[in-house]
């Protein structure tokens, strides 16, 4: 079934009759159902968009319902415990917001990781941000998100390696790269979930798998937080007014090994990520609608559409946007790693060597599968939760706002003039990958199965109404009164 034909469309004159006539919400439902009459006619014809929306969008009453912007089966969501924190996070969420630990006195966790903005780079920041003593010094890669992590899996060459974890990463990478693959698409996500492929992991290249390792790499990276030695570090937290409580808890010889004692503000900077409802709240409009307490406005139901639908936006394929069987809500994201060829991004001041070149998975801040040609380019599916909240996109930043995004995936194969550089008349596509791992890029999934000169997937309208329905993902959703 066409994913346009069951919402009221965006026409401004179909906006403006409506003010002229006063149409009411009786008028609207029974407009609804005409649509879905219509509807019924086109479905032979289109794609169709994934599960649950199929069936949905095949029964007259929850396609009506649909229409007007309600979730026709509300779901009861499994969310997290919001309990009091316990000693070690309380003691986390002080080292998360001390800038005394950087050697510029004047960078923190929260400096990277904004929790107004769901804890993705501050407003304002560039492609990467500034750090070492001086705050001068510029790093590599945007900080991914630090939200909804909680339930992030292990590094691991898929699917879930629980039934055999005796199977090597060496010997993973041999089936993975052996196997069959599905196409990954909205209306077969379940297909795609058994593909042999790398997911989970932290970082945009999964090189570490607990917070508590994620933490460690800025406090000492030398262009973030650059804290120095762990004797530094424990000489500070010594003299900080929360040494007391770090006593308390870990015993009064906490101090006598620097190692220890960073091990141990490591791990309670993870206890306050997880623990803290703020760094997982699902409080969205989104998360409001599936449990029915909210309903979509016609732009954001055709937008919810278009992300679902496969000859469309077919972002679902990726950023999975149903509740789990269990109950557990989405964190849009199959946590999968991809190789999009996104375009270089001249304002890392990284790329100004055109021998460097970042491979995602396989280096150069991973080591491990420096050798895994099959996985070079390849970077972390990150959530789309407060997506609308980030000030830059991809690996490399090279994106400033969700438009250019869209523009990306709906250009890059049918006008990639558009997307990526001309130099003397020819297109540099896939400027940022060298030439022998350009093969690494998905040019099978929707929408990327498309070619020079095709129509885009998406139309205008249907870029700005997934926009419209990304926004309602944000973190802190509230009725109106």
């Amino acid at each position: 079934m066409s994913s346009t034909v069951c919402i009221p469309p965006a026409a401004p004159e179909v906006a403006a009759a409506r003010r002229r006539t006063g149409l009411r919400r009786g008028a609207m439902f029974v407009a609804g159902l005409a649509a879905v009459c219509v509807a019924a006619l086109a479905w032979a014809k289109h794609e169709q968009p994934t599960l649950p929306l199929r069936g949905w969008l095949a029964h007259p009453l929850d396609s009506a319902t649909l229409a007007l912007g309600g979730n026709p089966h509300p779901v009861r969501l499994v969310l997290p415990p919001d309990r009091p924190l316990s000693a070690a996070a309380l003691l986390g969420r002080q080292l998360f917001f001390d800038t005394a630990l950087s050697a510029s006195g004047r960078q923190s966790c929260a400096s990277c990781h904004d929790p107004a903005d769901g804890y993705n780079p501050p407003p304002g920041s560039g492609p990467v941000m500034l750090g070492g003593p001086r705050l001068a010094s510029p790093g590599f890669r945007p900080p991914p998100s630090l939200a909804y992590l909680y339930r992030q899996q292990n590094f691991s060459i898929g699917p879930d390696n629980e039934e055999n974890e005796t199977v090597t990463l060496r010997q993973l990478i041999h089936l993975g790269q052996h196997a069959a693959r599905a196409t990954k698409t909205a209306a077969a996500t379940a297909q795609a979930a058994q593909n042999l492929v790398p997911q989970g992991g932290l970082f945009w290249d999964g090189r570490v798998n607990t917070l508590q390792q994620q933490a460690d790499g800025p406090l000492f990276n030398p262009v973030e937080m650059d804290a120095g030695t762990p004797q530094r570090v424990a000489g500070i937290i010594a003299r900080r007014p929360y040494a007391g409580q770090f006593r308390q808890l870990f015993g009064p010889n906490v101090f006598d090994d620097p190692r220890l004692t960073v091990a141990e503000a490591l791990f309670a900077i993870a206890r306050y990520e997880i623990e803290d409802r703020d760094f997982h709240r699902f409080d969205s409009k989104f998360d409001a609608w599936l449990q029915g307490k909210a309903r979509l406005t016609p732009q954001q139901m055709r937008g919810y559409l278009a992300f679902n639908a496969v000859d469309k936006g077919d972002c679902a394929a990726c950023h999975l946007d149903r509740p789990t069987a269990d109950g557990l809500p989405p964190l849009f994201t199959d946590t999968q790693f991809e190789a999009l060829g996104v375009p270089r991004d001249p304002h890392i001041p990284a790329n100004r060597d055109p021998g460097y070149v970042d491979l995602g998975l396989c280096g150069p801040f991973r080591t491990d599968l420096a050798h895994q040609s099959a996985y070079c380019g390849m970077f972390l599916t990150p959530t789309l939760r407060n997506v609308a909240r980030r000030p830059v996109f991809f690996h490399n930043g090279v994106y400033h706002d969700l438009r250019q995004v869209l523009d990306f995936y709906d250009f890059r194969d049918v006008q990639p003039g558009r997307i990526y550089p001309t130099v003397d008349g020819k297109v540099r596509k896939f400027d940022d990958l060298p030439p022998q791992y350009r093969a690494n890029v998905d040019t099978v999934d929707p929408p990327f199965n498309r070619h020079r000169g095709q129509a885009p997937a998406m139309t205008a309208q249907d870029m700005r109404d997934i926009i419209a329905f990304l926004k309602t993902l944000n973190d802190g959703w509230k009725p109106a009164s």
